[in-house]
Formats: structure tokens, sequence, C-alpha cells
């Protein structure tokens, strides 16, 4: 599942973005996400392994910080960052469906099918676990082999000396492939979602690390093949024309009308089960923090349990963000809300559980740097190009943190007199 969630938004979605920020040297952001990725997940593994469950991240973040505002809320944000990468992929759907027919600039056509798309993933969803679970790993097969296909045979037309590559490199534009790294972070985040496979994976005490680590091994392979694959196919101003669509564009001139279709093809397929698989995540995450009491229900007078208004939620909430927002700004809000929710992971395992899970305390404290530095480094560069995001950003976080200590004070202001009547 989380190999599916990241390959889905990773590849498609932002390797343009990504291209654009970071020049001739995109495919090293790709590298560098992963190293920070591989040492975000040192929390998450010893955490998971200690204490294997359903609640994922908000197990981990309640066990750090207790049953307060930080956890209720930094969890919170990971649901966000997560629907966020829905209406993310589903953009992207239909940005590569809509290329087709040369549509894909269709500002009301692609947010009319990303919302059909998303309108989709819920009905599998609503259909059962079993429908999703058979169809995530079915489209996780074709889609790791198509892109795999698309790859090799891009980089054996085209080489390595041509297009991107064959670009001089400027040294000073560092910075902005240190900012693409947050690009790149957002890219294998998917794998957070397999620490809500405790109560699924059998021998979870061991198993639950292993599968992440496999996600993201996997995932770098596919990343750096197809990074090479576009850079050796197009130049940096041709990916950055083709941003949304950058895998299809480079298969065109290296494997012509074949090589299109059958990208988009993949390009299709993986988004679509991206998209189900995010859905299903998102809303067992939420239906976890509604039955922990770390976020309010309602249910606006509708039938069924709280999985299946959780289900109804997150659909309209990506559903609104995919058709409100273009995919630059809706990768760059996720990235500043999954930065943050990962540090407070990292700080709150340093802080309160290293000892108990035998954490080693330079591996927490490096992670916890590496996501500082590149948010310090991705926030400089949007403020320069899209200052406004960087305040959605902010504001967003702050009613995130006020909302919850709202809710969590009259929560405990509600059970007070019953405790002591009790007494």
């Amino acid at each position: 599942m989380g190999t599916g969630v990241m390959i889905g938004a990773g590849i498609f979605a932002l390797t343009g973005q990504i291209a654009e920020l970071a020049g001739p040297l995109f495919p090293l952001s790709f590298v560098a996400g992963a190293l920070v990725t591989a040492l975000a997940a040192y929390s998450y593994i010893k955490m998971s392994n200690a204490w294997p469950s359903s609640g994922g991240i908000a197990m981990i973040l309640q066990r750090a910080y207790g049953p307060g505002v930080v956890a209720a809320s930094a969890s919170l944000l990971m649901a966000l960052s997560m629907i966020i990468n829905e209406s993310l992929v589903a953009r992207t759907f239909a940005t590569y469906t809509l290329r087709i027919f040369d549509l894909e600039k269709n500002g009301l056509l692609v947010s009319g099918l990303a919302l059909a798309l998303i309108i989709f993933a819920y009905l599998v969803n609503a259909a059962g676990n079993r429908s999703v679970s058979g169809f995530s790993l079915f489209m996780s097969a074709i889609k790791v082999g198509g892109i795999a296909v698309f790859a090799v045979a891009a980089i054996w037309v085209s080489g390595f000396s041509s297009g991107a590559f064959a670009e001089p490199i400027s040294l000073s534009s560092a910075d902005a492939l240190l900012a693409s790294v947050a690009f790149s972070i957002l890219a294998f985040k998917g794998f957070t979602t397999i620490t809500n496979s405790g109560g699924e994976i059998v021998d979870p005490h061991k198993n639950v690390g292993r599968t992440i680590l496999y996600s993201i091994a996997i995932c770098i392979v596919i990343y750096l093949m197809v990074a090479v694959a576009v850079g050796s196919s197009l130049n940096i101003s041709e990916i950055t024309a083709a941003r949304d669509t950058s895998l299809a564009a480079a298969a065109r001139p290296a494997l012509g009308d074949i090589g299109f279709y059958f990208t988009i093809a993949i390009a299709i397929s993986a988004t679509t089960s991206g998209v189900i698989a995010s859905v299903f995540a998102v809303s067992r995450m939420l239906t976890m923090l509604t039955e922990m009491k770390m976020i309010p229900h309602s249910h606006f007078g509708m039938n069924g349990g709280i999985r299946s208004h959780m289900l109804i939620y997150t659909v309209v909430i990506a559903g609104s963000l995919a058709v409100l927002f273009d995919l630059s700004r809706i990768a760059s809000l996720g990235a500043f809300f999954y930065l943050i929710m990962d540090m407070l992971v990292h700080w709150g395992v340093f802080r309160h559980l290293r000892k108990e899970i035998g954490a080693r305390a330079s591996v927490l404290l490096a992670a916890l740097a590496a996501d500082a530095v590149v948010l310090a480094a991705f926030t400089a560069a949007k403020l320069q190009s899209d200052p406004a995001i960087v305040a959605y950003a902010v504001i967003g976080i702050g009613v995130v943190f006020v909302l919850e200590w709202l809710f969590l004070s009259r929560t405990r202001a509600a059970k007070t007199p019953s405790d002591e009547h009790k007494h």
C-alpha cells in the first residue's frame, strides 16, 4: 500500500517540479530525498517495531506527547497532507489523461476529471477493504513494471549525455537543489501509511520495519531510473514547459508515439491506484483519530459508522482542493504540512521515548536537522516565487493547532463534572 501511494505521487506529479527547481542535477534531489527519508524512517520503524498497531502515526505521537494538543495537531497535519496528496495525484491523473487530446491546459476539464477520479476512489473504498487491497496490489505490479520498461527503453535510446545532462551545471543553484528535496521527500512520504498496518501484517514487530525499508528501496530505484530517462530525453526548459506531464513529454522523442501513449497509460493506472490507496489510508487514520477522541466528529444526519463518514469527508476535502489549486501549490502545501509533522515525530521520540525503544539519539537528531534544513531552504525558495503559499501553510498549521486546543479544552471541561460526580 505504501509503495502504491509513493509511486503514484512521486514520479508523475513531482518529477517536472523537481527538475524545474534543481536544474540538470535534479536526479540528485531524489537521492537526497531518499537519504532524508531513510533517516526519518528510523523513528517510525523503531516505534512500529515496539508497538505495532493500526494507529500508525497517531499512536506514535500520542505515546510521545500524550493525548494533548501537539499529538492531535500533528496527527491531523499528517492526515491533511495525505488528503492534499490525493488531490495532487488526482490532478496528475487528469493532466496525463487530457494530454492525449492536447487539453491538459484546460483548467476546468482538469478539475472535473480530477474530481471524477476522487469520486471513483470513494466508490472503490466504500465497496470494502478487500476491493482496495486487491486492486492496489494488481495496479502496483502493473505500474512498477511499466515505469521500469519506460525508463530502461528511454535511457537505451537517449543515452546519458543528451537532454538536460548536456547542459552546464551551476554550483550557484545549490540552494534551489536543496529546496527541491522537499518535493522529493513528499514523493517518498507514502511509507508512513505502512505504520497503520501493524494490526494486519504477520509478525509486525519485525515485518512493519522491513516493509518500510523495502518500499523506500523500490522507490529510489524507480525514481532514479525515471529521472535519468526524463533528463536524457528533454532539456530543462522542455521539462519545465511540460512540467505536469513530463514523463509523457520525455517518452515521445525517445520512443515515439507508442512510448508516448504507453507512458500515459501507465500514468493513468499509477495515479488511479495511488488515489484509491491514499483514500483508504487517510479515512482509516481519521477514524482512528476520532475513536481516540483527538478530533471532533459529526455525522451530519448520515447513516453508517464513523469509517463511512470519514470516507465522505476525505473525498469532499480532497475534491475541493483538486478543484481550487494547481499542482504546484498543492504539492507545496503538502510538503509544508508533512515536514512540520515529521519534525514533531522525531522530537517527540527523541525527547520522551528513545530509551524505551532503544533508539539512537544521534540518528533522531540527524533526521530532525535534515528536515529543518530542507524546510528552511524550501521556505526561502517559495517566499521568492510564491509567498502566498507560505502564508497559506502558516495559517493552515496555526488553525489546526488552535482548533485542536479549543476542541480538547472543551472535551476536558465536559469530562470534569462527570468525573467529579463519580468520586
